[in-house]
């Protein structure tokens, strides 16, 4: 690496990577623009107003940013945090639930506060990384087999928006394939903000969304939003992101304390659900590139990409009222669209997850299957019944291995 690839800097004995500069800035831009419409449309679905879904962007920006900051600085590992999209896209299939978004919100502040649990009393995380895999990956495929559904649909409802933003998809997938979803997204916002029907076209409806603002919910705690929300949402949080985080550190090598993680990301996610803001937790796919060594040659300098990335969520905060009036403002199917193209990987991986193993495969099938069906009973979501449903029939069908006796 040439000398110009590294900047002094002051109290820094590894010095300033430009590499992990650019590395960093990348995963905060991809990391937003790919899944900024599953969360503002999951928290629609629970019933968030504009002035409560920008609260809970800007607050998502701050958790987000500081956290991976402090904990990349401290450690001196790349411990990227991101946002929870499959917890999102929960949250898009689960829909209103009695009490409205105040129950929402008292559901994502107990999901911070479980995290803080398991990061305080083992057995709890032990626990949620012992649900059989094939049967978290089959509840998270169902979580996410509607939304990846919609870029489809979209195309009878809304043929011309809905074929440009696929066909960008596609294309740019073909030479770019990480700038895919991004550059759908741009063009899904080029469009919603020419299309005469949003009331954007003439730029008068975001006049007002350029300072963001913080609006306080109060929480209320219902059983249907404790067992409905909650519970899978941590479930999901934990299984489908925590984990495979701190798998994605362990390829290249590090292994951070994960009491540490869980305590900052489960209070932050705790203080800032006040302001409408869901789960943050460690990131998976932008992990990799943070802690890969296209950051940085130099693996003790990577964390500085995670810190920066940080530093990237902070700024996008600021764009956070005027992302929320487009999307808000936008036909739902189109954002659907936008938001189902962002987790057709993640739909892929979870689904060859469920299946892989014949053994699991009819329970994984079953919890995917109830979870995809939208099944609601007794105030409770689909995600739990699924879960529920699914693990009974693995139950059933379960043998303990008899070990061979030696010859």
């Amino acid at each position: 690496m040439s000398s110009s690839d590294t900047v002094p800097a002051t109290g820094l004995s590894t010095g300033l990577s430009l590499r992990a500069v650019g590395a960093g800035l990348l995963a905060a831009l991809v990391g937003y623009a790919s899944s900024v419409a599953v969360v503002i449309h999951g928290l629609t679905a629970v019933g968030a107003g504009t002035e409560q879904v920008v609260s809970g962007l800007v607050l998502l920006g701050f958790a987000m940013g500081l956290t991976a900051m402090g904990l990349s600085l401290h450690r001196r590992k790349p411990i990227s945090i991101a946002w929870t999209t499959p917890g999102m896209a929960l949250l898009a299939t689960t829909g209103a639930v009695e009490g409205g978004f105040a129950a929402a919100v008292g559901a994502f502040v107990v999901t911070g506060v479980l995290i803080v649990l398991a990061g305080l009393w083992s057995p709890l995380g032990r626990w949620i990384a012992a649900i059989p895999k094939p049967l978290a990956n089959g509840m998270l495929a169902g979580i996410l087999l509607k939304l990846c559904l919609a870029p489809f649909l979209a195309v009878s409802q809304a043929p011309g928006m809905a074929l440009l933003v696929l066909a960008t998809w596609a294309v740019v997938g073909r030479v770019a394939r990480l700038y895919a979803v991004p550059a759908a997204v741009a063009v899904a916002l080029g469009a919603m903000a020419l299309d005469p029907s949003s009331g954007l076209a003439g730029g008068a409806a975001l006049s007002g969304a350029l300072w963001p603002s913080v609006t306080f919910v109060q929480p209320v705690f219902t059983w249907e939003a404790m067992v409905g929300i909650a519970l899978p949402l941590f479930v999901v949080t934990m299984a489908s992101q925590n984990i495979p985080g701190l798998a994605v550190l362990a390829t290249y090598n590090y292994a951070p304390p994960t009491r540490p993680i869980f305590l900052a990301t489960g209070a932050a996610s705790a203080l800032t659900a006040l302001g409408g803001a869901p789960t943050i937790n460690l990131a998976a796919i932008t992990a990799a590139l943070c802690a890969s060594p296209d950051a940085d040659p130099n693996p003790a300098r990577r964390w500085q990409a995670a810190f920066v990335g940080g530093v990237g969520y902070i700024l996008f905060a600021g764009l956070a009222g005027v992302t929320a009036v487009m999307v808000t403002r936008s036909p739902p199917i189109l954002i659907e669209a936008v938001a189902g193209l962002a987790l057709v990987g993640a739909f892929g991986s979870a689904l060859m997850g469920a299946v892989q193993v014949e053994a699991n495969r009819t329970a994984a099938l079953v919890t995917m299957l109830v979870t995809a069906s939208g099944l609601s009973f007794a105030g409770v979501g689909s995600a739990f019944w699924g879960l529920l449903l699914g693990g009974a029939v693995h139950l059933l069908h379960w043998r303990p291995s008899v070990s061979q006796p030696a010859k």
